[in-house]
């Protein structure tokens, strides 16, 4: 079963979903409705905001685009605004993640394209590898569905817990077939993780994260996500029917660009990396 936090979690989600979708009679003109407004993205501050502000510095005029990004430091908001139309698009989460918030919130959000991956990573403050991690040692896992998932399973490729034949990407801990070393997990919101290093032995954390508190993942990391071949590009997302909005259509473009690609390798040094 997911803990009280997940509970809570998912009810203050459902409920802003509610409170969003009764106060949006009309667009305020920052969202999807006014094709001839400024495009307002949703986005988490690093690197989603990082590379959308690259975008609207270098390439959205010579487009035509009008290019706003309002920054978010959780996954439930963006979501319902771009739900509700308090903004047009958003970028900041994996098609798995999103698949799985339309299924529990019954949203209608659609992916528009695949932009960059974020290898998700084990860190510490209290061993330099694997193979210190203690016997009956405390990891912190994200506790959104489909990243705990992908934390398991990041440990599991790494000979670290083995999981059970049939997990699925929503696996938890209860997936769990072996764990030599009865290790302890904690499940704590995912931008909340690098604050905990302190408190467990290791965190499971995502990318952006990891990068917003000044870690590197390829230099700091005990184990990293491959890259190749790995379901959790981000990518820009438009509430169904917008898809074809000339401003998401830029914008899309222009995320999938020799120039980003260019940007996102240069500036972050492969903790991100170009998913096109």
């Amino acid at each position: 079963m997911r803990n009280t936090a997940k509970i809570t979690a998912a009810v203050l989600a459902t409920g802003a979903l509610t409170l969003g979708l009764a106060a949006c009679g009309s667009d305020n003109g920052s969202g999807s409705a006014d094709a001839d407004g400024p495009l307002i993205v949703a986005a988490s501050p690093t690197p989603h905001a990082d590379i959308l502000n690259y975008v609207k510095d270098n390439l959205a005029k010579k487009e035509g685009l009008d290019l706003e990004v309002k920054e978010f430091t959780d996954y439930v908001q963006p979501n319902t605004a771009t739900q509700d139309g308090s903004v047009g698009a958003n970028y900041f989460q994996h098609k798995p993640y999103l698949d799985d918030f339309n299924k529990k919130n019954g949203t209608d959000l659609v992916w528009v394209n695949d932009v960059h991956l974020e290898p998700l990573g084990l860190y510490s403050q209290k061993i330099k590898k694997t193979d210190e991690l203690a016997n009956g040692a405390t990891v912190a896992l994200p506790n959104d569905t489909t990243n705990e998932g992908r934390a398991l399973k990041l440990l599991d490729a790494n000979g670290i817990i083995k999981l059970k034949d049939d997990a699925a990407l929503d696996a938890t801990p209860a997936d769990i077939a072996e764990n030599p070393k009865n290790l302890k997990f904690k499940e704590i919101e995912a931008a909340q993780l690098p604050r905990s290093l302190g408190d467990v032995d290791a965190a499971v954390i995502n990318g952006n994260y990891a990068v917003e508190a000044g870690l590197s993942p390829k230099k700091d990391a005990l184990v990293l996500e491959a890259a190749k071949g790995n379901p959790y590009a981000n990518g820009l997302v438009v509430k169904k029917g917008q898809e074809k909005d000339p401003r998401v259509e830029k914008l899309a473009k222009l995320l999938n660009s020799p120039e980003v690609k260019k940007y996102i390798e240069d500036k972050f040094d492969g903790a991100v990396e170009p998913a096109f």
